[in-house]
């Protein structure tokens, strides 16, 4: 018998076997942190940003299947970087943004991106 298919060809399942990650939430590679805990610089899709302000941080905890899944939330305003330096000249506003990072795995992501310059 053939697999069965939900609407759009996708493969219905009991959603145990089909855990995925919210579209959009892509990981990035947080290069430098201030204090340890604040994003200061990070890599997201081969462009490298400079935090110039946080502008907000707050924690998600909720539970989910059984376990506890918690992250810490902030939502940054960036520089991109065209150059070597972390302050050249090549710097230009890029926008804001909302990372995360999954504290299960110390993975960071991008939860959104809230504006581009």
């Amino acid at each position: 018998m053939g697999l069965l298919t939900g609407k759009r060809g996708r493969p219905r399942g009991s959603g145990k076997d089909m855990a995925r990650r919210p579209r959009g939430h892509e990981k990035i590679y947080m290069e430098r942190k201030r204090f340890g805990y604040f994003p200061q610089q990070f890599t997201w899709r081969g462009r490298r940003y400079h935090v110039e302000a946080v502008e907000h941080c707050w924690t998600v905890s909720r539970r989910r299947l059984g376990n506890r899944v918690e992250r810490h939330c902030f939502r940054v305003r960036c520089m991109a970087m065209n150059g070597q330096s972390s302050y050249s000249s090549r710097a230009v506003l890029e926008g804001t943004f909302e990372l995360y990072q999954d504290l299960k795995t110390s993975v960071w992501h991008m939860g959104r991106v809230v504006s581009r310059a």
